[in-house]
């Protein structure tokens, strides 16, 4: 327990406080029991690691803890958290719950167990705590940690503070808010290094070995991540590797399942399962049609990489097109349910059509739909139906 003490001392003295993510302000820490999900690299510890330097002292009541530590290939996880209360423990963070493996049956008894104890816990989008004999869903208020939007990434890097804004907002007034932006900085000028390697908040440690560390967590998920959850063999982990390649060299891919399973050798049922395994581990997106039939989601309509960072990662020359789509989808479907548009790109909250180009796109996809608007790359302000790309990177 000692030792546990030390590390978090350690973690507490180092941690910084000077660049934090507004994230931390839609968590209410008032619950007592809260989990925060997300891909590896969205900065979970990070932000667990700031809330408790901000909000305690290091002493008695308060401590956090990383389960990926050797510590609990020996101790239980249980008593560690009942000797941590019983010497005055008021609030635990719990971090990377994923990598102990009876995780969500031990956090519900501590919960139980332990009504005076605050219990925040971080771990692998891949987990559904609805699932198994622990069921959790009715006790924990769950948040799901996406990467930095392109907001988030203007913010650190010209330390301006700049507003949100909903889909709707952007729509109606897109022109004002494209000036009252441009009037503080100039967008496009960080735009395709957002797009290259702003949605992971580690860039900032070293840009230049940036797509190393990214493609080391790549492999990490693909190779640890998701063969530990979905209990897939060690000898199928070529299987997953093989899917995301022939994926990623035809973003946006639009599937033909029989095609894919020859290609790979993967049998149609598991080649499901693995694809919904890469979009729960944030690694792919699917986009489907809106359609509230039995078979809406059997198939989707195309499967892009989750978002743009990935593709400068994995893809070795990315099309322009596929870039546009994939920031879009990536950064709307934070915050809205997107679909599929048969006539153009993508329908949003089921009201709003919207066709992706570049400054000469024309309005011919759209020209008899209501709400419908062209969505714009490499301009700064729009016009009438005409909206900025970028301008969608703002919705949170």
């Amino acid at each position: 327990m000692e030792k546990l003490i030390s590390l978090f001392y350690e973690k507490y003295a180092t941690i910084k406080t000077e660049q934090i993510r507004g994230f931390i302000n839609t968590i209410d820490w008032t619950n007592r029991f809260i989990g925060i999900k997300g891909s590896r690299g969205v900065g979970k510890t990070t932000l667990l690691l700031q809330y408790i330097r901000l909000t305690f002292k290091p002493d008695k009541r308060v401590l956090y803890i990383s389960l990926d530590h050797f510590y609990f290939l020996e101790n239980n996880l249980y008593d560690v958290v009942a000797d941590f209360y019983k010497k005055g423990g008021e609030f635990i963070a719990i971090d990377e719950v994923h990598k102990y493996a009876n995780w969500a049956t031990e956090i519900k008894n501590i919960y139980d167990d332990m009504p005076n104890l605050r219990l925040v816990f971080t771990g692998s989008s891949l987990l559904h705590i609805h699932q198994g004999k622990a069921d959790l869903s009715r006790r924990v208020v769950v948040y799901d940690m996406p990467g930095l939007s392109f907001r988030e990434y203007l913010q650190f890097e010209s330390k301006q503070q700049l507003n949100i804004y909903s889909v709707e907002q952007i729509v109606k007034n897109h022109v004002s808010i494209a000036i009252e932006i441009a009037q503080k900085i100039k967008p496009l000028h960080y735009f395709s290094n957002y797009l290259q390697h702003g949605y992971y908040p580690f860039y900032m440690e070293n840009v230049q070995s940036f797509h190393k560390k990214l493609n080391e967590i790549l492999l990490t998920v693909l190779e640890v991540d998701i063969p530990q959850y979905a209990a897939v063999q060690p000898s199928n982990v070529v299987m997953l590797k093989k899917l995301m390649a022939v994926i990623s060299n035809a973003v946006p891919f639009k599937p033909n399942m029989n095609s894919i399973s020859e290609r790979t050798g993967i049998s149609l049922n598991t080649m499901k399962n693995y694809l919904n395994l890469l979009k729960d581990a944030q690694l792919l997106h699917l986009l489907y049609k809106e359609d509230k039939g039995i078979n809406s989601l059997s198939k989707p309509e195309k499967i892009y990489l989750h978002n743009t960072n990935l593709m400068y990662n994995l893809v070795m020359n990315p099309e322009e097109g596929n870039i546009r789509e994939t920031f879009f989808f990536n950064q709307v479907s934070q915050v809205s349910e997107v679909y599929a548009s048969v006539p153009a790109d993508f329908y949003v909250e089921g009201r709003y059509t919207f066709e992706l180009g570049g400054k000469q796109k024309k309005q011919k996809q759209i020209k008899n739909l209501s709400e419908a608007y062209i969505v714009k790359d490499n301009i700064e302000i729009g016009t009438d139906v005409n909206i900025p790309l970028w301008l969608f990177g703002f919705l949170y």
